[in-house]
């Protein structure tokens, strides 16, 4: 699909819209829908929070998922919607647990928007620490490291 959804997910998302409920009892059904699901159902929820909400009610569902460690879902987690709704320190350290986990930061979302001095400033520690240990930095970090440190900080 062109928006980066699997046929089923689109399905699951037109079947989430099409839900005959309103307000918290839609945010209650979701979460149940989330909660119960397998990683692919859990997976589509995320990916269509932003056709469901656009006030940030289901940012538990993003947290809870951003605690996990399946990268799959937690790469679904911070797709438009966590964009749009995950405060600024939320935000950060869920990009540097996608760097961690070795998630392409080409998959998150808003982060040409969202990317600040702050955050490259902790992916610049954080690729330091994996330079002392001996571990090459993720390549993908640079470039928004230098667009918001100068030379000397890095």
């Amino acid at each position: 699909m062109p928006d980066g959804r699997s046929v089923d997910e689109a399905a699951r998302a037109l079947l989430l819209t099409a839900l005959p409920l309103r307000g918290e009892a839609l945010v209650e059904a979701v979460g149940a829908l989330h909660r119960h699901g397998d990683p692919a159902e859990q997976r589509a929820v995320l990916k269509a929070l932003p056709l469901l909400d656009d006030r940030g009610r289901y940012l538990d569902l993003v947290r809870q998922t951003l605690r996990g460690n399946d990268t799959t879902l937690i790469e679904a987690a911070l797709g438009p919607y966590a964009a749009a709704h995950l405060p600024a320190d939320e935000y950060r350290q869920a990009v540097l647990e996608c760097v961690f986990l070795e998630i392409p930061l080409a998959r998150v979302a808003g982060l040409d928007e969202r990317a600040d001095a702050e955050l490259a400033r902790m992916l610049a520690d954080f690729a330091a620490e994996r330079g002392v240990a001996g571990c090459p930095g993720p390549a993908d970090t640079g470039p928004l490291i230098s667009a918001f440190l100068p030379d000397g900080d890095l």
